[in-house]
């Protein structure tokens, strides 16, 4: 019973839902100061993420005509409960050393809910333009998730003995040094970061959104605290992708000393790339994102393992 307890209680408040919430909506905050500079803007105040979520909580949710109900208000709540899981997982498995907590078959699979949360909403609205807008999340997710797997297990055939589970990883890194060392490494995290982009579906991967041409794709239909829900999980998905990318590349994350800080200056290291290719890059049409993930992508990508393989 008190572990049932405790893992409701991780789930929920630490390292869960409302940890990962509130990091998440501060993560947005940074993305859009960010975003403000580089414009020559000065941005918003550090509280306005959490300002526009509870007021997107307050508005009323308005089910468009025709729609599947059940399908268009459970998506985006599948999504959130899947990002949550990860997030969890992962900041155990740092936490806790030792102690299986998950691996990353479960990480990666868990990480398509959201954008599979995304398409079957859309396509619950009965909108047109936002089954466009899921058709194109559609192939986008076909697109990334190949090379994202490869970059992914780049990583895993570095470590010894080669291991899927998460506090594995991290314990190679504490003993042997860190994973992004390696020339294999550098390019899969290189790989890892613009399928992030596309995860997250920022520029110039917003195709599925593309509020000029889609009127925002497959967000078009959702309002008041569904809407509140889904921009809450694209903000946790923004925290949780760069520590996934800590914890397998880059020693992962120590909370402790002067560690804390080594800890947060990589996290902003990775959030500040991310935000970097959004506001310089246009966006792309949907064959020319495919044509990217599949070509060069996958090709880098696979270097990137035949280097792991060569040892190097």
């Amino acid at each position: 019973m008190t572990s049932t307890l405790g893992m409701v209680l991780n789930f929920l408040i630490f390292p869960g839902l409302l940890f990962t919430a509130a990091v998440g909506l501060l993560t947005t905050w940074v993305d859009r100061k960010v975003s403000a500079r580089v414009q020559w803007r000065v941005g918003p105040p550090w509280y306005q993420p959490f300002a526009d979520f509870l007021k997107l909580m307050g508005k009323e949710i308005v089910i468009p005509e025709g729609a599947k109900r059940t399908g268009f208000l459970l998506a985006p709540l599948a999504g959130l409960a899947a990002v949550t899981i990860v997030s969890m997982m992962l900041w155990l498995a740092n936490l806790r050393g030792a102690g299986f907590v998950g691996d990353l078959v479960g990480v990666i699979y868990l990480l398509t809910i959201p954008s599979l949360g995304m398409i079957i909403g859309a396509a619950a609205s009965s909108n047109p333009l936002a089954s466009v807008g899921a058709s194109r999340e559609m192939k986008l997710v076909l697109a990334y998730e190949l090379p994202f797997v490869i970059a992914i297990f780049t990583a895993v055939t570095k470590v010894v003995p080669m291991t899927l589970r998460l506090d594995g990883i991290v314990q190679y890194q504490a003993a042997t040094g860190v994973l992004l060392g390696n020339a294999s490494c550098i390019i899969a995290f290189i790989v890892a970061i613009l399928c992030a982009q596309a995860k997250l579906t920022y520029p110039p991967f917003d195709i599925p959104e593309a509020e000029t041409e889609l009127m925002d794709g497959t967000h078009m239909e959702y309002s008041g605290a569904a809407l509140a829900v889904v921009k809450l999980t694209q903000a946790m998905m923004l925290f949780t992708l760069p520590v996934l990318f800590i914890t397998i590349f880059w020693g992962g994350l120590v909370v402790t000393g002067w560690g804390l800080l080594y800890t947060i200056v990589k996290y902003l290291l990775i959030v500040t790339i991310i935000v970097l290719i959004k506001n310089t890059n246009p966006r792309v049409r949907i064959d020319q994102a495919v044509r990217f993930f599949w070509g060069p992508v996958t090709v880098l990508a696979i270097i990137g393992m035949l280097l792991a393989v060569a040892g190097l």
